[in-house]
């Protein structure tokens, strides 16, 4: 299982944001810091305070020890610190981890809630092997079409990290998820009979877990004043109170990531809206049931054998295991 403690890239965040702060209230520049300790490069500190580079921990208690920091604060920044350089360790806990899904990884661990949604896909936790596969090449084919740069990694590899990222839901202390679902994501276009049956069929199971909360949002349904999100978006609320909310939007070929309260605000009130105006998480688990019913019928009615009761004894093979649960 992953860890429940943050990743190290936002122990970093963390620790330059308190190193900052301790910095401005000792009422020192940053040229002041490095030229009383005596660094070489003033982007040093910078790199420091802004979370970009492994934090040595001797460099850190020396800048404790100039801005007077308290011993209490002093160490539990220290431990910030070694939790921050420990990329090493934390990455053992995933079996499987590839650089395109360790920006999602790294946002998920640590955290107390995670929202999303998403108006044309099955967000990435959420997904089953079989549709992740046909997200991740299809993806690719078109970076391919365009020249683009390859991830380094066959569509196996990814397929694997990303199913290793979703075991966070399963843990006895993993976060509070909730996701508002495009109807028009869960239908034919997104993928084959087969494969479609196989999601909405575990979008059931997912759906009551305790900590899992699913809403759909039908095709007509009208968002306040016609309202309409303009991308795929998820927020982010971590289990240190002092880590700061984390908005991210997802754009297919770039991903755009903001700690600003302000935007980070109106996309909270947007997911309202949309949770608003979409089924209700037992009506959402209704539809989704039908829906599978429904292509579970269809397939059995394709590939069974003649005869007056071979698809209703299919039927209920395929689908009892979700009635049951």
């Amino acid at each position: 299982m992953p860890p429940a403690v943050p990743s190290p890239i936002l122990r970093r965040r963390r620790l330059g944001n308190e190193l900052r702060r301790l910095r401005e209230a000792a009422e020192l520049t940053g040229d002041q810091v490095i030229e009383r300790i005596g660094w070489a490069s003033a982007s040093k500190l910078s790199r420091l305070e802004n979370g970009r580079s492994r934090p040595d921990p001797e460099d850190v208690g020396l800048l404790l020890d100039l801005y007077g920091a308290g011993a209490a604060l002093r160490d539990e920044l220290l431990v910030i610190t070694e939790e921050a350089g420990d990329m090493r360790a934390w990455r053992r806990s995933y079996p499987v981890m590839t650089q395109q899904q360790l920006g999602w990884t790294e946002l998920e661990a640590g955290c107390a809630q995670i929202r999303e949604y998403n108006p044309v896909l099955v967000p990435g936790l959420l997904q089953t092997e079989g549709y992740a596969r046909l997200r991740i090449i299809s993806a690719n084919a078109a970076a391919t079409e365009s020249a683009g740069p390859s991830t380094g990694h066959d569509p196996e590899t990814e397929v694997k990290a990303r199913l290793a990222r979703q075991s966070l839901l399963d843990r006895a202390d993993g976060p509070e998820y909730t996701a508002v679902l495009e109807e028009a994501a869960l239908g034919r276009r997104a993928c084959p009979p087969d494969v479609l049956r196989d999601q909405l069929a575990h979008l059931c199971e997912l759906a009551i877990l305790p900590n899992v909360t699913l809403h759909l949002l039908l095709r007509d349904t009208r968002i306040g004043e016609f309202y309409l999100p303009p991308t795929a978006f998820s927020l982010y609320r971590f289990a240190d109170a002092q880590d700061p909310e984390t908005l991210a939007i997802e754009g297919g070929f770039i991903d755009v990531m903001s700690t600003e309260a302000t935007t980070v605000n109106r996309y909270k009130v947007a997911f309202e809206w949309l949770c608003s105006a979409a089924l209700s998480a037992s009506d959402t688990l209704t539809w989704l049931f039908t829906a599978t019913g429904r292509l579970t019928e269809t397939a059995t009615s394709s590939t069974a054998a003649p005869g007056p009761t071979a698809a209703p004894a299919q039927r209920r093979r395929q689908t009892g295991r979700l009635t049951e649960r």
